[in-house]
């Protein structure tokens, strides 16, 4: 090989391993608010994004404190997606704190909103419950806003983005007709259950379960004894079959209610958080999975 030839393939090498921290370096740099937003996200994004999430999983956005760290992810980031609905009521904060120029991306924008049920704990039925994605119609809505902020910040992957849109809404279309088709084999005066926080009313509404709720749709509120005895009353007088945990809630009242009424604890279900990789929730679709299954199986049995 002549010298030339050997400086030209040597440049060419320098070149590819130069190239290749360049194209990581290439990848958007977005934030999401909360591990399940972080998901759909994910979905939407694939290779082309380097996602962070602010709220870990297992982690509960209601009453999370940022950390320092947490504005510099925001300053370094090009979009950032927020559920909204006062979900994450220390966002403005943080978003000022950190200076960031990025795109605030509002993920619920055009979800219509539900009314909070619940009375009292600071709750009246003016806040809005932004747990919207417990409505698998509610995730698309999610999906198609991730999809145009994504192409709006990143022109060169709209492509991209809008096939993985397209293939994601499908799998959720998928999965809504099998939570429809599992609550249809639990029987109707059955579909009744407690958890612990006001997080299941979209669910409620897209699917026809009846959740109670001593909490409040925030974990920040304390269940009052007014509350806690009226639950417990409603449970003998309604024959409510099971009361279910929430990952990110205290499950000591749920267990002192489920002793006092003879209500069995019919699992845990998932509502403001994924979990890691090896537990049951990872994804969004695995979390309404892993719910439907658990209340079919405590409700039917």
């Amino acid at each position: 090989m002549s010298a030339r030839r050997m400086a030209l393939a040597v440049l060419a090498l320098a070149a590819m391993v130069h190239a290749a921290p360049a194209n990581a370096q290439d990848k958007i740099k977005v934030v999401a608010s909360f591990s399940i937003l972080a998901d759909l996200v994910k979905n939407v994004g694939g290779d082309r994004l380097e996602i962070a999430s602010l709220v870990p999983p297992g982690g509960d956005a209601h009453v999370y404190a940022p950390s320092p760290a947490d504005a510099r992810k925001l300053a370094d980031a090009k979009v950032v997606f927020t559920n909204g609905l006062g979900f994450e009521g220390w966002i403005p904060r943080l978003v000022k704190a950190s200076g960031a120029k990025a795109a605030i991306v509002v993920a619920a924008k055009g979800v219509k909103p539900r009314k909070s049920e619940e009375e009292g704990h600071g709750h009246g039925h003016d806040e809005a419950d932004p747990h919207a994605w417990q409505s698998v119609a509610n995730a698309k809505i999610y999906v198609g806003n991730i999809r145009d902020a994504l192409v709006a910040a990143d022109p060169a992957g709209t492509a991209t983005y809008e096939a993985n849109a397209a293939a994601y809404t499908a799998k959720l279309d998928a999965l809504d007709r099998e939570v429809k088709e599992q609550i249809a084999k639990i029987p109707a005066d059955r579909r009744r259950i407690i958890t612990t926080h006001d997080a299941f009313g979209y669910f409620k509404g897209a699917y026809g379960m009846d959740f109670i709720a001593p909490q409040g749709v925030s974990t920040e509120s304390e269940a009052s004894a007014r509350d806690v005895a009226r639950i417990i009353a409603q449970i003998r007088k309604q024959k409510i079959p099971a009361v279910f945990l929430e990952n990110i809630s205290d499950p000591r009242l749920l267990e002192r209610i489920a002793a006092e009424t003879g209500a069995k604890i019919g699992g845990t279900l998932y509502s403001d958080a994924l979990t890691g990789e090896k537990g049951p929730a990872p994804t969004y679709i695995d979390m309404m999975k892993h719910n439907i299954r658990t209340l079919s199986a405590a409700l039917t049995s």
